[in-house]
């Protein structure tokens, strides 16, 4: 019976083939005045032997693995608790190639200037209508133009410790006074050292003397294209302004002049910018900031470091800048052209004119031929040659490597000085007569004066786009033409598997155009 007693008390603890452990008595939270009694669990003391042997097996058990990395995708198995860890946050590490901008702004800062030039203009004194009907109402100022003073903010750098300072030419073009600010509040007047018009380049010299910060000029011919760089200027005349970014293409043309070569960057670059520098991660100055796109956001350019550096010298001693003159107007060589004049590849500076008495013409150059090279240094574009022979100076004397329609040849001359810019001549108006529509798409008359000259261009004819009404023809396939009708006649026999090769005149300005014209 007592055996009996024991298996019925137990029966009630077996289930699904197991031990089925008595629930623990839960006895519930009481306030107790203003205190909480914290909940008890009574373990019935039958269970206790049993949990001491499970605590131990797990033990050991965790013991034998705890060197086993845990797998992030395990998915079977008990729940694995993966151990705390602290913020991600909370030490942040400092990541490797991280720029240090603090420290280079820092560093460079008492270099950077901001500049205001004033000048002054006259303006027409403005009569009060009224004083016609009634007589003059009162008191007028002096008689005669009125003088108005304007007043331009831009931003420059000190380039050595005698207080030259380099900078942007419209910042102080026509400028009457100068002062510049330092970064420790100091306003000091300055004058205009010397002003380069072609680069939009100008060096100022402060006044008081005395030893200044200056920066180091870095190589904008080593600037790759992704690099950090960082500006610092007085945009808006909010001064000491620093942006970054990176370098975003280099040798931009923006039609600014012969010279074009300009950094693009998307630093942000503002009205008031002009003339500041644009440093690179070394703290070393690769451009001046010079020209936006209002039309665009991110799209700023600079002057490149290494024309600075080639001028410098000439705007500190004498105040202008000595280039040298070859004496040609050139064009670019396109596919076509170059497929005309005999070319493997589109390259080089195509001769459109030669002045008759420049050393382009004593050396033999001829409209037609095409400069491949200057002492061994390769033209890839055509605007590479006129930075190529602006750098030497009058009297060098260059090797040319030159394409003509005989082969190619290597030349010497003797470089001149470059005069300044003389202004475009107007053009003339293109005579009423029409001739014969030639295969081109163009019509063409003779003038007695000039010669053979386009009147009219079909839009939607093979010449659209490179001849303008008033373009003279001077040349059809390298042979001259004297009429309208020789002109038409070579047009229409030049052979169809090559475009038609013209030599015309445009403003005064001689240049050569081939025209691809369809298959019959």
């Amino acid at each position: 019976m007592a055996h009996a007693r024991s298996t019925e008390r137990h029966a009630g603890r077996l289930h699904a083939g197991g031990v089925r452990r008595a629930a623990p008595r839960l006895v519930g939270p009481r306030l107790v005045g203003p205190r909480i009694v914290v909940p008890r669990i009574v373990v019935p003391r039958i269970v206790v032997p049993r949990l001491v042997a499970i605590a131990v097996a797990a033990v050991v058990a965790l013991g034998c693995k705890r060197d086993e990395p845990v797998s992030e995708t395990q998915t079977t198995g008990a729940p694995v608790a993966l151990p705390s860890a602290s913020a991600p946050f909370a030490a942040p590490p400092v990541l490797p190639g991280t720029p240090d901008v603090p420290a280079l702004v820092a560093a460079v800062r008492p270099s950077v200037v901001n500049i205001t030039s004033e000048s002054e203009t006259e303006r027409p004194s403005v009569v009060d209508p009224f004083e016609f009907f009634f007589g003059r109402r009162g008191p007028r100022g002096g008689e005669g133009d009125q003088v108005v003073k304007r007043r331009a903010l831009g931003s420059g750098f000190i380039v050595d410790d005698r207080g030259h300072v380099a900078t942007n030419a419209h910042v102080v073009a026509g400028a009457t006074a100068v002062r510049v600010k330092l970064s420790d509040g100091r306003e000091l007047p300055a004058k205009v050292r010397g002003v380069d018009e072609r680069l939009d380049l100008a060096v100022l010299e402060l006044e008081g003397g005395g030893h200044f910060p200056f920066v180091a000029l870095g190589s904008s011919d080593a600037l790759r294209v992704g690099e950090y760089v960082v500006a610092i200027g007085n945009p808006f005349g909010l001064g000491d302004t620093v942006t970054m970014g990176i370098v975003s293409a280099k040798g931009r043309e923006l039609g600014a002049g012969p010279y074009d070569d300009f950094i693009q960057t998307d630093a942000s670059i503002n009205p008031g910018n002009s003339g500041g520098p644009l440093f690179d991660l070394r703290g070393q100055v690769v451009a001046i900031n010079t020209a936006i796109n209002p039309a665009g956001q991110g799209i700023g350019f600079a002057i490149p470091v290494d024309s600075l550096r080639e001028v410098l010298p000439q705007l500190i001693a004498t105040g202008r800048v000595q280039r040298g003159r070859l004496g040609v107007v050139i064009q670019p060589v396109d596919a076509p052209l170059a497929k005309s004049l005999g070319l493997p590849k589109p390259e080089g500076a195509l001769v459109s004119d030669v002045d008759p008495r420049s050393p382009a013409a004593k050396a033999g150059l001829a409209p037609g031929d095409v400069i491949l090279s200057v002492d061994g240094a390769r033209i890839e574009l055509a605007h590479d040659l006129p930075r190529l022979i602006a750098r030497r100076k009058p009297g060098t004397s260059v090797k040319l490597e030159v394409s003509t329609r005989k082969g190619t040849r290597t030349v010497s001359a003797s470089l001149d000085e470059l005069p300044d810019e003389s202004k475009d001549r107007a053009r003339p108006a293109p005579p009423h007569a029409q001739g014969d529509k030639a295969a081109v798409g163009i019509a063409i008359a003779e003038d007695p004066r000039r010669g053979v000259v386009v009147t009219d261009v079909d839009p939607s004819g093979p010449a659209a786009g490179l001849l303008d009404a008033g373009d003279v023809i001077v040349e059809v396939g390298g042979a001259p033409v004297k009429n309208a009708r020789e002109a038409a006649d070579k047009i229409k026999k030049a052979p169809l598997d090559r475009p038609v090769l013209l030599r015309i005149t445009r403003e005064g300005k001689s240049r050569f155009v081939a025209i691809e014209r369809p298959a019959p």
